[in-house]
């Protein structure tokens, strides 16, 4: 049976963010995900975990910057993450020093390295040795702390530019990576927009073991998944069916922009989707 996880970033926008946490555990999640942590004292966080019984299981590490106001400065100027990016070195081995920090202590095994934006004018190609380098780096850190990291293919309509577009060369990367601890963040949304065929990739690469974690929302418009053209109840019936066969026991991101959520409630009406696997 699927497990799903509610992304507290998109879900629930009506309400302070640190009100999500009940709002997701009265609507019968049981583990939250969210974009960021570091505009909040981790304690606050892990405070609203306990006090919910919630389990964090996926957050991003920084978009750029090193501390709460360059974070913050680095997400609404556009950046995307450093870690293709050669001569920030340092800020990303920094960046992913606090997610860890972070990660030990909201108790949340996996950590999504955002990949990072092509500099207008630079060719893709010349980026792959740094991130490469960087990811290694990163999975050998997080390793020690027993963590995983994920990299996530994103649409180039929702981020243009964005540095790694498709599962199959997510999938590469992890290969001349080398390191267990690195697997891949499928969402759905994303995979649809850019390949189609979602199923047989599910079929493809869930047996790898590469497959760290799900993300959804319906297509076109990112709203609910039962919004759109995608059939998620088949999905969901394959993710069942492989993960029973490869043992997979990960999670499925909610990561979705409610149709209603400006309105007071407008998230929880729209859950009548996930009513048929609670």
């Amino acid at each position: 049976m699927p497990k799903f996880a509610a992304n507290l970033s998109m879900m629930y926008p009506d309400i302070p963010f640190l009100d999500r946490f009940e709002a997701a555990a009265t609507d019968g999640f049981k583990a939250v995900e969210f974009l960021f942590p570091y505009a909040w004292d981790a304690s606050k966080i892990a405070a609203r975990l306990k006090g919910n019984g919630l389990q964090q299981v996926l957050f991003n590490t920084p978009p750029g910057g090193t501390d709460r106001r360059t974070i913050a400065a680095a997400w609404d100027s556009g950046m995307r993450g450093t870690a293709c990016l050669a001569g920030r070195e340092d800020e990303f081995h920094a960046g992913l020093r606090l997610a860890l920090d972070y990660a030990q202590a909201l108790d949340c095994p996996r950590i999504h390295v955002m990949a990072g934006l092509v500099p207008v004018g630079q060719e893709r190609g010349a980026l792959q040795p740094t991130y490469i380098a960087n990811l290694r780096w990163a999975a050998a850190l997080a390793a020690s702390a027993g963590r995983d990291i994920l990299i996530e293919p994103i649409n180039t309509r929702d981020i243009p530019g964005f540095f790694l577009n498709r599962q199959d060369h997510a999938h590469d990367i992890i290969q001349q990576v080398g390191a267990a601890n690195l697997k891949v963040q499928m969402d759905l949304y994303h995979c649809q927009i850019v390949e189609g065929d979602v199923a047989m990739k599910i079929r493809q690469y869930m047996p790898t073991g590469r497959v760290g974690h799900f993300q959804i929302a319906g297509v076109p418009e990112r709203h609910e998944p039962d919004l759109g053209e995608v059939n998620y109840p088949y999905l969901f019936g394959v993710i069942d069916e492989v993960s029973k066969e490869c043992s997979w026991d990960g999670w499925i991101g909610c990561e979705y922009r409610p149709l209603k959520g400006a309105q007071a409630g407008g998230t929880s009406a729209g859950l009548g989707w996930l009513k048929a696997w609670q």
